[in-house]
């Protein structure tokens, strides 16, 4: 058994930067190399592409990526894992395959894939699975004709067998995104899969490090105490026998790595931090203790979990309906009043009752320059956007955009070609029992194998909610306010945050900088009081969960995306920007949490 294990990402996205992946060979010693590149709409994007090319359906940069680094992979015997498969896993492995022959690299490829399960419905449903959606409570059937992508979140027994067959670059359809982490970890130090502790450690540490450089000081809300933006440093975590790890980044890369950037990033897109649950164990993030031992070095320990539960999530897509979006750009004196003309003007010259429509006013001044009278906005990005299921509608709004430019307010210019409609590809997430799946591994070039999933380990999740706060119908609000109260600031001053989304629900999670914030928010920064100052954005309930271990919160906005994903007409579909929003709020708080003491 090694002694330590290092574990690098090099991405965590399609569209991250391409050039990480060499950054963390070349820069340092890894063990083994993970890029997550899926998320719902990404598998949206995919099943497009494979519907117009069979052959298609996967990530694409990743073979790019393999032809510039496989020869470093093999030197320096390090092990690949990705779920760039996609869609199509079997294509990809198949092209990675004949990249190293040609290059005459000899890595052993191996694809895992039985994710995708759209073309099997009636096996499980009506009679094994209602396939209802989890988050909604709608009935399957209402989508179950418009179905065009059913994939499982497998979790890390595949990976593992793969390793123990050898495999260098393992590629996986939908696995969970912590997978890709935790299999290296219980194969190489053999924990069992009842080492819950243990395996809830790997879901930490893969949570930490999936989102690539968001853990190392990208996306953080104190970024101006980074120094250094190029070469900017990916995540890579040492881990030991009995779970404990460390974040860290190569040496003298850009970013930092402190208490703060791992913090943010593990309150990022949470759900019950006591319940973070994956298809191997329930991580309960509670109980996560940090400590910063050395310049970008912060250890992770402590971590508990529990037995997983019998399911595993299934994310669906469907098609529903059309969107399109158009933008015209206005500018000069009295900007924002030409801005609401123009939108006045636009909405009834088209005269359409679709089913839902949005207008976004963006910007400052980019026509302009130094021309500008900057004591009030110079310019306006107006983007009008509509949803309907008749293609007809969407066809006269993008006849109605360049109109515009002649006979309304002087300043404006259109910034596109005229819009087209798109059809929206919408999220269903679901349950299916665990002993329903099977998953299956292929050596390449000919070698398969059939996984059972289940470890028998798992059971029903007893909830067990505690420190929660529901929000109410907030039209007013009764603020807590201490009598020594003194002191204007904003909500930057004494906590950081870092917003996601999970469907049409936004996720904010808060830190305070310190013990004595954190109190203080305790009690000043209830569910009612962010209901309410998000009220025009949310328009469900707010939960409030505490971390009293990290001195956080975690937030969850309901009905604030417009539908999320690819539903939504908003520019911000996924809730990134609203927790730059918070801290910029304005409160009066007592100087004595404002000191150092």
């Amino acid at each position: 058994m090694k002694d330590k294990l290092r574990i690098a990402n090099a991405g965590g996205f399609w569209g991250d930067d391409l050039k990480a992946f060499n950054r963390q060979i070349v820069q340092g010693d890894i063990d083994y190399l993970t890029m997550d590149f899926l998320a719902e709409i990404t598998m949206s994007i995919l099943k497009k592409q494979m519907m117009k090319n069979p052959e298609l359906g996967y990530v694409t940069d990743f073979i790019d990526q393999i032809k510039e680094n496989a020869r470093l992979i093999a030197e320096k015997k390090i092990v690949v894992i990705t779920n760039a498969g996609g869609i199509n896993p079997v294509a990809c492995g198949k092209k990675v395959f004949e990249v190293l022959n040609e290059m005459n690299v000899n890595l052993k490829v191996a694809v895992i894939y039985g994710d995708d399960i759209v073309n099997r419905i009636s096996d499980f449903y009506p009679d094994k699975t209602s396939f209802r959606n989890i988050e909604t409570g709608e009935e399957f059937e209402t989508i179950k004709n418009k179905l065009q992508t059913a994939n499982v979140y497998l979790g890390a027994k595949p990976i593992i067998e793969a390793l123990k067959r050898g495999a260098q670059i393992i590629i996986t359809g939908r696995v969970t995104d912590t997978s890709i982490t935790m299999a290296p970890m219980i194969y190489e130090f053999g924990w069992n899969y009842d080492d819950w502790d243990k395996l809830a450690s790997g879901v930490v540490a893969g949570h930490i490090i999936e989102c690539g450089a968001q853990a190392t000081g990208g996306n953080f809300s104190d970024w101006r105490l980074i120094e250094k933006w190029e070469n900017f440093g990916y995540p890579i975590i040492e881990v030991y026998p009995n779970g404990e790890f460390v974040v860290t980044k190569h040496m003298d890369s850009g970013g930092i790595v402190t208490i703060d950037t791992v913090t943010e990033q593990l309150v990022y897109e949470m759900g019950d931090p006591s319940e973070y649950i994956s298809p191997d164990v329930i991580a309960d993030f509670k109980s996560i203790k940090l400590l910063q031992e050395g310049k970008d070095r912060v250890r992770v320990k402590n971590i508990k979990g529990k037995p997983s539960t019998p399911y595993y999530k299934v994310s669906m897509a469907y098609e529903d309906g059309y969107k399109i979006e158009g933008s015209v750009i206005i500018s000069g004196p009295g900007a924002l009043q030409k801005a609401e003309k123009v939108k006045e003007i636009f909405w009834e010259r088209l005269n359409i009752d679709f089913i839902k429509t949005n207008t976004e006013f963006i910007g400052f001044n980019a026509c302009h320059g130094a021309l500008a009278e900057f004591d009030e906005t110079n310019e306006i990005l107006i983007r009008f956007s509509a949803f309907d299921y008749d293609l007809k509608k969407l066809d006269e709004f993008s006849k109605q955009i360049a109109p515009l430019i002649l006979s309304s307010p002087p300043g404006i210019a259109v910034t596109g070609g005229r819009p087209r409609p798109r059809n929206v590809i919408a999220y269903w997430p679901a349950l299916i029992p665990k002993s329903e799946i099977k998953s299956h591994l292929l050596l390449l070039p000919d070698d398969k194998y059939e996984i059972d999933m289940v470890t028998g380990f798992e059971r029903e999740i007893e909830h067990k909610h505690d420190e929660i706060q529901i929000s109410s119908d907030v039209d007013s609000l009764n603020i807590y306010m201490p009598a020594d109260a003194d002191s204007s600031v904003k909500f930057y001053d004494i906590c950081l945050a870092r917003s996601g989304d999970k469907g049409d629900t936004a996720n904010i999670g808060v830190i305070a900088r310190n013990k004595k914030n954190y109190q203080f928010l305790s009690k000043y920064l209830t569910a009612d009081y962010m209901k309410f100052i998000f009220k025009e954005l949310c328009k469900g309930k707010v939960t409030r969960y505490e971390l009293p271990n990290l001195n956080a919160f975690n937030f969850l906005l309901e009905k604030s995306l417009d539908g999320g994903g690819t539903r939504s007409l908003k520019i911000d579909a996924q809730g990134k920007t609203y927790a730059q929003a918070f801290l910029n709020q304005k409160i009066t708080v007592p100087h004595y949490i404002l000191t150092d003491d």
